[in-house]
């Protein structure tokens, strides 16, 4: 199975979809169905019922999974894609852009 090119903790901006134009931070990464979701970004609103953890219940507002194609990976301020290449017998993640390794 091919490796994402976003991972937690990324900063991304939403590229499609109702948020677009949005940063975030990436809380999480589904691999298997491609998902992401985003701090802040794709707010859904959940209704729960009273339980030991939250004895109110109510309304609450909480992050939704995005798909990963409608995110961009952030760096240094702009939008770039992301690609893989090796160095010292390592595989990293680069900007496209700029060329700059990633981690």
């Amino acid at each position: 199975m091919a490796s994402l090119k976003i991972k937690s903790g990324d900063t991304v901006r939403v590229i499609a979809g109702k948020d677009k134009g949005a940063e975030g931070k990436v809380l999480s990464v589904d691999v298997s169905g491609k998902k992401v979701v985003v701090e802040g970004v794709n707010m859904a609103t959940k209704h729960t019922k009273p339980s030991a953890a939250n004895q109110n219940g109510g309304i609450i507002q909480k992050e939704a999974p995005l798909d990963i194609s409608n995110v961009m990976y952030v760096h240094k301020g702009k939008t770039t894609r992301i690609g893989f290449k090796t160095e010292k017998d390592k595989k990293v993640r680069f900007a496209k852009s700029t060329g700059d390794v990633i981690d």
